[in-house]
């Protein structure tokens, strides 16, 4: 992706690669199902003091993050609080891909966005972030009979596929991976029959694309970098865009979140000018659930890096 000054970004995020320890997954779904969920909730807590400790890097993301999401200085408690909260997503997803939902209690805000579009057999792209849950959105698939399925890279759609066999092998996870010659034209399909297709939105990729720009815009209080990729696909796919999130709010209990975001059915002649517009809704937000519920948001990676080596937005 080229900034908007024709730069390529710094690869961020995709110098850590995530990595998947199966072997592990396999462990803590024999734990979660065989001493049940509020056992494996009371381990989560020295697992969760032993990573705050020990994990240097981990604790310097999360506090930086918090440091602006709070508003003031987080404390060792805010940082256990936090990895504390990711703890319980990762469990949590044991049971929600097993489809075991009466373990939760949900709330849901905004679903008309979803279920009027889905009443007329209309697609929607739904653009999500590393916030709360994507399992929880399952809960609301489940229950309205909607059809998700996720759009993600080759290599992230395997890592999912390979980490889903090891926490639920008999779950089922619909994924249409992008750098494929058939991507398109699967996605169009899937929308064409009333699914909807989510992406998560709050990464950007190095590389150089004609389809997607990296957008630099204020977050959180300082400038971040964006990548308008899925917004562009929105557009040429000539769809309606939906944010959606799964907030987790302690215990048991879970939030879904709708709200939309853009509808390009029929987004005029200037398509950056719909799209930019797009993409500033998107982040405004974030912003403000990353501030309603500030230990939901998982990135854990110097997210506003990339746009400190780049020129800041205008006013």
């Amino acid at each position: 992706m080229k900034s908007e000054s024709g730069t390529a970004p710094a690869a961020g995020w995709t110098a850590q690669r995530e990595r998947s320890n199966l072997p592990v997954l396999r462990a803590m779904r024999w734990v979660a199902l065989m001493a049940g969920r509020r056992v494996s909730r009371a381990l989560l807590h020295p697992i969760v003091l032993y990573a705050t400790l020990v994990e240097g890097n981990l604790r310097r993301h999360s506090r930086r993050y918090l440091d602006r999401a709070l508003g003031r200085k987080a404390t060792w408690r805010d940082v256990y609080r936090h990895l504390h909260a990711f703890a319980a997503t990762l469990l949590d997803r044991v049971y929600l891909l097993r489809e075991r939902f009466e373990e939760f209690e949900v709330e849901a805000s905004g679903a008309e966005t979803l279920m009027r579009p889905f009443a007329n057999g209309i697609g929607v792209l739904a653009c999500g972030a590393h916030l709360g849950s994507f399992e929880a959105l399952r809960m609301i698939g489940h229950d309205k009979g909607l059809r998700i399925a996720m759009i993600m890279y080759e290599d992230n759609a395997r890592l999912i596929n390979d980490t889903l066999a090891a926490i639920a092998p008999r779950a089922s996870l619909n994924t249409i991976a992008l750098g494929r010659v058939d991507a398109m034209l699967a996605l169009s399909r899937w929308l064409d029959d009333g699914g909807i297709a989510g992406m998560l939105a709050d990464r950007t990729l190095p590389g150089n694309s004609q389809r997607s720009k990296s957008v630099v815009l204020p977050f959180l209080g300082a400038p971040a970098r964006f990548a308008d990729g899925p917004f562009r696909l929105a557009a040429m796919l000539r769809r309606k865009v939906v944010f959606m999130a799964g907030l987790y709010r302690g215990g048991r209990r879970y939030e879904l979140r709708f709200a939309e975001l853009a509808d390009f059915a029929d987004c005029g002649a200037d398509r950056d000018a719909a799209i930019r517009a797009a993409v500033e809704r998107y982040v405004a937000t974030l912003e403000a659930l990353c501030r309603e519920a500030p230990y939901n948001w998982f990135n854990f990676y110097d997210f506003w890096a990339d746009a400190d080596a780049s020129d800041r937005p205008q006013a």
